[in-house]
């Protein structure tokens, strides 16, 4: 690791700006990502969890950055850290808008992440899922099918939401 983020992650700063300060050097310097990824594997569960949040910020802004990771992302998509739960799914839904097709082998873990008990861990999946459904064409048939008994099964709503709003942009998409 090197020591931007070394020095980051030892600071006083809250966990936040952590976050925001190394995203923002990682996206400024490409070679830090190998050295993101590096924490994500080798870390503590705090700095897995602060590296997966880091990458979702990344994959918004430079998802080409993510490409050489992506089995990364998908092996930690179920890891059992909760910030790594969030951040992993996030970037896989980050991602698929530019590249759809790389991400579709993160759907099994996803459709696990759906069955576990933090809202925010399903809504991670969900969103993850939508975006591969609105992007990936191969896909979205099998995806819309089982949004829909998704949508009928899922106690939260918000996680329901997630589905729902997908199935309107897809259906916005084929008008």
């Amino acid at each position: 690791m090197t020591d931007i983020i070394r020095n980051i992650l030892s600071s006083d700063l809250k966990h936040k700006e952590k976050v925001l300060k190394i995203s923002e050097h990682v996206g400024s310097d490409k070679n830090l990502i190998a050295q993101l990824f590096d924490l994500l594997k080798n870390g503590s569960d705090v700095e897995k969890g602060t590296a997966a949040e880091v990458m979702k910020f990344v994959s918004r802004d430079h998802p080409d950055l993510m490409l050489p990771y992506i089995d990364v992302l998908i092996e930690y998509i179920d890891y059992k850290a909760p910030r790594v739960k969030w951040g992993c799914p996030e970037s896989i839904g980050n991602i698929a808008k530019s590249y759809p097709d790389k991400v579709e082998g993160a759907i099994p873990k996803l459709f696990k992440n759906l069955n576990d008990d933090s809202t925010v861990v399903r809504w991670c999946a969900a969103f993850a899922l939508a975006e591969i459904a609105k992007y990936n064409m191969k896909k979205r048939k099998e995806l819309i099918k089982r949004f829909n008994v998704l949508i009928e099964t899922e106690k939260n709503n918000g996680v329901k939401n997630v589905f729902r709003k997908a199935l309107k942009d897809i259906e916005k998409r084929n008008e």
